[in-house]
């Protein structure tokens, strides 16, 4: 997935993720034969890291305060090759902006994302499909509810799918085309940032909601991880 700098910003962090870019080298964390996360199976890796319930958010409403805008914060926030086991990482990057735009920069007319400031991305691939997981960071929860609201009325016009909330967390999904692949996006507002997951099929793909609940389930606890580390 491709990261866009905003006006008069610049490229601040490539993510080193380092276990990424040796898995994105061929180094042994290619698909081991398993499937990837459908249907009720937890998604992969889901239990991994914390035990058998770090697949789930923990109870009442997912929020928090912590602004996103370092390498570090996004390298605990996004998945990675552990978590992600029978996935073959591809790309993992972070991009902060120099001189993030203001809503009165930005205008009524601005793209929902106009006042990001900063923004991190991986990508999985496996079995014909593809995962995504993105996260746009805004520099307050006022900043970033505006944002998701913005995006909400933006993705009113793709057909509407239908994806399993994760307990917890504020969200939608639609079905979309990008690049001429079709995808499945759910968008999540939490705190300070909005985070979405994508199955887009690269020519094996049912696009089944249940996969992009089970991926979404391993995202949102490494969101609140990371938003609560110091």
């Amino acid at each position: 997935m491709q990261l866009r700098s905003g006006t008069g910003s610049m490229t601040a962090v490539l993510m080193a993720l380092a276990a990424l870019a040796t898995a994105c080298g061929g180094g042994g964390s290619g698909p081991t034969g398993e499937k990837p996360p459908t249907g009720d199976k937890p998604a992969a890796g889901a239990t991994a890291g914390t035990g058998a319930d770090s697949g789930k958010p923990k109870g009442g409403t997912v929020d928090f305060d912590t602004v996103f805008k370092t390498e570090e914060r996004f390298r605990q926030a996004l998945p990675d090759p552990e978590s992600m086991k029978g996935w073959k990482p591809k790309t993992g990057r972070a991009n902060v902006e120099e001189q993030p735009k203001s809503a009165a920069e930005c205008g009524p007319d601005a793209h929902w994302d106009c006042t990001r400031i900063a923004n991190g991305s991986v990508k999985f691939e496996a079995f014909g499909e593809t995962a995504y997981f993105d996260i746009q960071a805004y520099a307050d929860k006022p900043a970033a509810g505006a944002a998701c609201a913005r995006e909400k009325d933006w993705s009113a016009t793709y057909g509407k799918a239908e994806v399993t909330p994760v307990p917890g967390v504020e969200g939608h999904a639609y079905y979309r085309n990008a690049g001429s692949l079709d995808g499945l996006d759910l968008i999540m507002c939490l705190g300070t940032v909005i985070a979405k997951v994508r199955l887009e099929d690269g020519g094996g793909s049912s696009l089944d909601p249940a996969t992009v609940h089970n991926l979404a389930r391993l995202f949102v606890p490494r969101i609140q991880k990371a938003a609560a580390s110091s």
